[in-house]
């Protein structure tokens, strides 16, 4: 882009890094990536406790831990959804 030329979005040139706008993102939602990070924990441990599962059906360990995941996702969510609640509703002076 030559110097003569205007910018049609200034502000966002500014942050063009991927970094920066992955932070203002995890800012302005915190639980996703909590409920992301724990839904990769929780499919690590099934993966790694797979071999340790003793007389249990490989089907009923694959459920559990699909269960447990989908626990851990939504319950973030759901808690990230009621922090915006309380921030918008609460925290807030009413006009």
């Amino acid at each position: 882009m030559s110097p003569s030329q205007e910018s049609v979005f200034p502000e966002y040139e500014t942050e063009t890094s991927q970094t920066s706008k992955l932070i203002k993102k995890f800012k302005e939602t915190p639980f996703v990536p909590i409920g992301m990070g724990g839904f990769a924990a929780v499919v690590a441990y099934g993966l790694y406790k797979l071999k340790h599962r003793g007389d249990m059906k490989m089907s009923l360990h694959l459920i559990h831990m699909r269960v447990a995941a989908q626990g851990f996702a939504v319950g973030a969510l759901t808690c990230g959804v009621l922090y915006s609640m309380f921030q918008d509703y609460v925290l807030k002076p009413k006009e």
